[in-house]
Parts: C-alpha cells; sequence; structure tokens
C-alpha cells in the first residue's frame, strides 16, 4: 500500500469514501508506474530502503502495506525467513514464492490480521504505507509489539515540504503557510487522474512526536538522492527532486525499557 493517500480521499465528485477502497483502485496503476525505468521508487527508494534493511538472510519480516508482494518476495529471495506480507488490496503476485505469505488485512486493524496472532519479526516495514495509519500512534504500538528482540521498524514517509510546496503554488501562499497549517487538502492522484485524494498534513516534528508516543526512537533517519548516473540519466527525475525533496527513511527501534 503505497503512501501519497492519507487518511480521507474522495472520489471525483468529492464525496468522501475509505481511504481502502481509494487504494483498490489505485494499487494497479501504483504498479504499474513502480516498474516503470525512471520511477523514483526504483530509483532512489527501493535502493535506500533495502540498504537500511542489511542482510536479512534468516531473518523474518512483516510488510505492512506491502502492494502486490513484489518488494517482500525479493527479501526472501535474498534469504528473509518466515516472512508475511499484508495490504488491503488483495492485489498480490500471481506467482507463489516459497516463504512468503501474502495476506489481505487492513494496517488499521492488525490485532484482527489473520496469522499475524502471536507472532513476533525480525524486521518491519511501513514502505509508504505508514500515511494509510487512521491512528498512527495505535499502529505503530501494534507493530512494535510485533517486533522480536533487539530489531527495528523500517517506516518510509513522503517528505512533506512537498506538499507544503504543491499547495503554496496552487494557493498563491507561502511555503511557511502551508508548512505549518492543520487544515486538511486536496489532490488529484498522479497515478490515477480520475481519483481525488484528501490528506492530513505532517511536519517532521509531528512525526518525530508520533514515534515517541508510540514508544519508539530514530536511530538513522536518511534523505535519499538520485545517484551521480542516475541524474545524468533522467534530468527531469532530478529537476523533481530539487524542487520536492523526495522522501524520508526512518529506522526505528523500541526504547530501551519498554
Amino acid at each position: 500500500m503505497a503512501e501519497s493517500h492519507e487518511q480521507t480521499t474522495s472520489s471525483p465528485t468529492d464525496n468522501p469514501v475509505d481511504p481502502s477502497h481509494a487504494w483498490l483502485e489505485l494499487a494497479p496503476d501504483y504498479e504499474r508506474a513502480r516498474t516503470r525505468e525512471d520511477s523514483l521508487d526504483r530509483l532512489v527508494e527501493w535502493p535506500a530502503q533495502r540498504d537500511l534493511l542489511g542482510d536479512v538472510a534468516g531473518r523474518s519480516v512483516l510488510d505492512l502495506g506491502c502492494g502486490n508482494g513484489g518488494k517482500l518476495a525479493e527479501l526472501v529471495r535474498d534469504g528473509a525467513a518466515a516472512s508475511v506480507g499484508v495490504d488491503v488490496s488483495g492485489n498480490f503476485l500471481s506467482v507463489p514464492v516459497p516463504g512468503l505469505e501474502l495476506i489481505q488485512g487492513d494496517l488499521n486493524e492488525l490485532d484482527a490480521v489473520p496469522g499475524l496472532a502471536g507472532r513476533t519479526f525480525d524486521r518491519i516495514l511501513f514502505l509508504q504505507s505508514f500515511g494509510y495509519a487512521k491512528d498512527p500512534v495505535r499502529t505503530l504500538q501494534t507493530a512494535r509489539a510485533m517486533l522480536a528482540d533487539d530489531v527495528f521498524i523500517l517506516l518510509t514517509k513522503t517528505q512533506p515540504i512537498r506538499y507544503a510546496v504543491e499547495q503554496a503554488e496552487r494557493n498563491r501562499t507561502s511555503l511557511g503557510e502551508e508548512y505549518f497549517s492543520t487544515a486538511r487538502f486536496s489532490y488529484r492522484s498522479g497515478w490515477n487522474e480520475q481519483i481525488t485524494l484528501t490528506k492530513r498534513r505532517y511536519t517532521i516534528a509531528d512525526l518525530i512526536n508520533v514515534f515517541s508516543a508510540a514508544g519508539l526512537c530514530i536511530e538513522t533517519a536518511i534523505e535519499p538522492q538520485l545517484s551521480e548516473d542516475a541524474r545524468g540519466r533522467y534530468p527531469h527525475k532530478q529537476a523533481w527532486m530539487n524542487k520536492y525533496l523526495g522522501i524520508l527513511v526512518f529506522k526505528l527501534r523500541p526504547h530501551p525499557g519498554q
């Protein structure tokens, strides 16, 4: 379940619908976009995520909002064991991968997802899915309870400044006004312009405070950029990154003693 579509969504007629319903429509469009040669997921996000995950051989991985399960399948091929992907769309890989279990379920109701009760994992992933959490603190607390000892959550979030820049251009306001505004805002999905999405806003401080309230601390935070080679091959992507900054990637661990 990719991010960029947080909290409440609306149809082209601006009638509110459940965020999960929007993802059901958007999931195939997202997977198509992700496989493009110049996809920022391919060029920036996944390489950074994979690097922070480190050696996964023998490690169990839970991917919450896994999309079709393609990234988790790659981790299983790299040696991850007893790994599970959860996504509300159920739009999964058509060819089974040994050692990989894909479950249709909602990350907002992890306690009710079949097959997760009583299990723990060495890595838990929110790869551009955290924005779907209706109660982000509760969702992270539930995920934290499923962590095995001395392991971590990897969470990727769209840079909040990106949306502030877009809204400032659209509304002819200032960057600061939009970044610190608490009002929700709407925009059409870049994957499917027939769907309009309404987002809640986060500042970077909001994210840090949510992590802390969930009993997590930031071990590492990175803002990955295009490689020198990719900048040369895809100057239009570098121009986008120069303007909108890209993503934040956090490695989160439980607070000591919690």
